[in-house]
Formats: C-alpha cells, structure tokens, sequence
C-alpha cells in the first residue's frame, strides 16, 4: 500500500537552528531516503521551492484567478513529499516519524487512492 508524507516546515523553526544544523538534518534525511529506497520503503521524493515562488489557480464562475503564494496562510509550509511503500498506516506513520522534519515542522500521512479502482467506479 502506498502513503504519502507531506513534508511541512516551519521556517522560523528552521532559522533559530544552530549553524549549520538544517544542512546536518538534510544530510541525515539524505541518507534515510537512500536507506528507505534500498529496502523498497521510499517510491520516490521531491522538495519544493520556496513558497513564494508558488501560484495559486482557482476557477470560479468561469473566471480563471492567479495568485502569488500558497493557497492559505499558515505558518507551516509544505516543503516536499515522500512516496512511501508500507504495509499499513502504523508502519506509514513509524517511518514518517523518522524524517528530521518533524522536529521543525509536520509529516502529514495519507494514503494513496486506487485511481484504477476509481476509474472502474465511474466507468472511465
């Protein structure tokens, strides 16, 4: 069954951080994903620039909106996601738990939906 990790992190966290200590958590993290990939745990994982690059597109009443920024304002943002393979959600969650990030931030966990199955339910 597969999750994903939602990666959220708190930027301000981040900054009263010893120097040189997100780059430590970073290469930490590296290496739990090179880990987590040998034994087949990890699909695959990106992080996500900064989200002031970020736009957001909504569509209402026929109108297409652009707008800079994340769609709300929180002050934690989400900063990457991890493809995870597990048996369950306990075993999601342990290893979510072992990401560094969630010292600075939040690892949400969801599961991933059977689109096939989907695609059978609404015939497409």
């Amino acid at each position: 069954m597969q999750f994903l990790a939602l990666v959220y992190v708190d930027n301000e966290m981040l900054e009263a951080l010893p120097a040189g200590e997100p780059d430590a958590m970073m290469r930490t993290c590296l290496q739990h994903a090179d880990a987590l990939k040998a034994d087949g745990k990890l699909v695959g994982f990106q992080q996500l620039e900064d989200a002031s690059t970020a736009k957001s597109v909504r569509i209402r009443n026929g109108r297409t909106r652009v707008v800079d920024g994340p769609f709300a304002e929180t002050k934690e943002i989400l900063g990457g996601f991890n493809l995870i393979e597990a048996a369950d959600m306990d075993e999601a969650l342990r290893i979510a738990a072992e990401f560094p990030w969630a010292r600075t931030g939040c690892i949400e966990v969801r599961a991933v939906r059977d689109v096939d199955a989907v695609r059978r339910r609404v015939g497409a």
